[in-house]
């Protein structure tokens, strides 16, 4: 199985959730992804969709998604009927992105980058009205400061849940969840 990792926004496939998956997957000999996307969402998808569609000819594919990745990997995990964790994920992105509008950080090395209206046009086309989960571990912490997770909640309302209270928007201390995560992944790839 290979797991794909889709960073949030304004991150890198070197974030600190991707390191700790990623040195995770390595230990337990486990083929792992995390690329840096393109901040133009139509990138990061066509990105996603390649990715998914190379691997998928040599085995079986499961995504991570956070916040902004947890949004694509919604609709890849429809698109492609694939097992799925979203990891406090941006419900509304389009809606929620739009305080970002003008220059927004590059959290790698501090640069800006123009985040427009036609960024938020792009988001809306993955929009997947109908997903409600199926395939998903939903992940979330009442503290979140970024996102409302009783959106995710209400949306993901067929899926697995781990709720916390408590927490962050990074999702605090994710590593003790490593094992959930790779056990449900392996449970729920099609056979």
């Amino acid at each position: 199985m290979m797991i794909i990792y889709t960073h949030g926004f304004g991150s890198h496939g070197n974030g600190s959730k991707a390191i700790a998956l990623r040195n995770y997957c390595k230990t337990n000999n486990i083929p792992f992804i995390a690329p840096s996307l393109s901040t133009i969402p139509d990138l990061a998808i066509q990105t996603l969709e390649e990715l998914i569609e190379a691997f998928q000819a040599f085995g079986k594919v499961s995504l991570i998604g956070s916040s902004l990745g947890g949004y694509y990997t919604m609709y890849l995990s429809h698109k492609y009927t694939l097992p799925c964790v979203l990891i406090n994920p941006a419900i509304y992105s389009y809606k929620t992105l739009q305080r970002a509008l003008g220059n927004s950080p590059n959290f790698y090395d501090q640069s800006t980058y123009e985040w427009t209206i036609k960024h938020l046009d792009m988001l809306k086309r993955y929009d997947v009205e109908t997903y409600q989960g199926e395939n998903a571990l939903l992940m979330v912490q009442s503290g979140d400061e970024v996102l409302d997770y009783a959106e995710a909640v209400a949306k993901l309302s067929k899926s697995k849940m781990i709720i916390e209270e408590g927490g962050d928007h990074g999702f605090k201390e994710i590593e003790r969840h490593f094992d959930t995560i790779v056990d449900f992944l392996s449970d729920h790839q099609k056979h």
